[in-house]
């Protein structure tokens, strides 16, 4: 599947999803939001797709919003936001309950929204010269995207307000500090790690995975009550997995377990 702004392509239960408008420095537009939100339908629909692993070509990750696109239509922006941020969050929300877990390799500038975007992801990967930045307080803007959610159960409230109002600039060792990244690597090993950690979990209880994933999403505005028959429920959904059959037969027998995903 191949648009205008990005590449989907599926092997071996590996996802790859590649952000390719490089001269325009991977924006966030209409465009955009329009092709993620379809890019997330076929991805939460295929069996076959065990991880993802979301990379782009270019210089920057991404710039973030299109400001010469907002600059163009600042009267029509308010109705053109709604429309846009409709089709995002749409993506956002089918991205984050799906069973496939969400690599993301940062290289370059991660800008707003995609800052947001990429902080909802499993694992975040960051070369040693990626740089995050707030972005939405230096053009007046509040955030987007996930935003306001996603830094903050990576970062705490209290540095994901600061990140946000201050329109702070991290490094890729002040995000790995404050949980923005999971992992900084030399530039010329960011896309062999990510490969190595998509193949891992590839080959992974895929259903687990998805139940811990939708478990996570909820335990922050969960009574205790509650999200304990979640994981019961979802336990006992797991239970019944082909997966974990074989990872209870292949513990007993002492050998290692050979997943398929259902």
């Amino acid at each position: 599947m191949t648009t205008q702004s990005m590449k989907l392509t599926v092997a071996d239960g590996i996802a790859r999803l590649i952000l390719t408008e490089a001269a325009r420095g991977n924006p966030i537009d209409g465009r955009f939001c329009a092709e993620i939100s379809a890019i997330a339908i076929e991805l939460s629909c295929r069996a076959d797709v065990r991880v993802v692993l979301m990379t782009a070509e270019g210089k920057a990750f991404s710039y973030g919003g299109d400001i010469a696109q907002f600059v163009e239509n600042l009267d029509a922006l308010p109705g053109l936001i709604k429309g846009w941020t409709a089709a995002i969050n749409s993506a956002v929300a089918r991205l984050q309950r799906m069973d496939a877990p969400i690599i993301v390799a940062v290289h370059g500038v991660c800008a707003g929204g995609m800052t947001g975007f990429i902080a909802g992801s499993d694992i975040v990967l960051a070369s040693e010269a990626a740089a995050f930045v707030s972005a939405y307080a230096g053009i007046g803007f509040s955030c987007d995207a996930s935003s306001s959610v996603t830094l903050t159960r990576r970062m705490g409230v209290a540095k994901a307000r600061h990140f946000l109002l201050t329109n702070a600039t991290l490094t890729a060792a002040q995000a790995l500090a404050v949980g923005l990244a999971d992992e900084v690597l030399p530039p010329d090993q960011l896309i062999a790690r990510a490969e190595e950690l998509a193949a891992k979990i590839a080959v992974g209880p895929t259903k687990a995975y998805g139940e811990i994933r939708r478990l996570l999403l909820s335990v922050s505005d969960t009574s205790l009550e509650t999200q304990l028959e979640f994981e019961a429920q979802a336990l006992s959904r797991v239970a019944a997995t082909q997966d974990a059959r074989e990872g209870l037969q292949a513990f007993a027998a002492k050998r290692k377990a050979k997943f398929i995903g259902a």
